[in-house]
């Protein structure tokens, strides 16, 4: 029992010790926690938020106004990666706010990148996230720290 208790209180020192610290990127309709020691660029409203190694980033882009029926949503999100998948490969469901959520997993072969594409919709409001990190670093740190940048968006209204 004594070990089980010390490996509990070890592992969560270790988690404390070592966690990440994080900064907000707040923009008026939105805000993502992003690692300290990352950056973030605005190019023409186009965030770019990525590790000083560039080994990958998190882009975030958003319309407004964008006539885009729900339906052709997924066949959007496709297309962006000009796949060949099936549109049920793009996961979907209501999420907060009455946006619905959109999420797919892409491979590119041949640039040997993962994409992973979340979207945000509702009406004639759409945000565009994305991750897209190179083969070889998709793995144990990186792979955390650009999902937890992900998941960590709000919408604010």
């Amino acid at each position: 029992m004594k070990k089980s208790i010390l490996i509990i209180v070890t592992s969560f020192i270790s988690g404390l010790c070592f966690s990440q610290k994080e900064q907000v990127y707040d923009s008026p309709n939105y805000s993502i926690n992003i690692p300290n020691d990352w950056k973030a660029t605005n190019d023409n409203d186009i965030i770019n938020i990525f590790p000083t190694s560039e080994v990958g980033a998190v882009t975030i882009s958003e319309y407004h106004d964008l006539n885009l029926p729900i339906e052709e949503t997924k066949k959007f999100i496709l297309a962006l990666y000009q796949s060949n998948d099936e549109e049920n490969k793009v996961k979907s469901n209501k999420g907060k706010k009455g946006y619905s959520e959109y999420f797919y997993e892409y491979f590119d072969e041949n640039e040997k990148v993962f994409w992973i594409t979340k979207v945000f919709q509702k009406e004639k409001d759409l945000y565009l996230l994305s991750i897209n990190c190179g083969q070889k670093y998709w793995n144990g740190n990186y792979m955390n720290l650009f999902n937890q940048t992900l998941n960590s968006f709000k919408i604010k209204k």
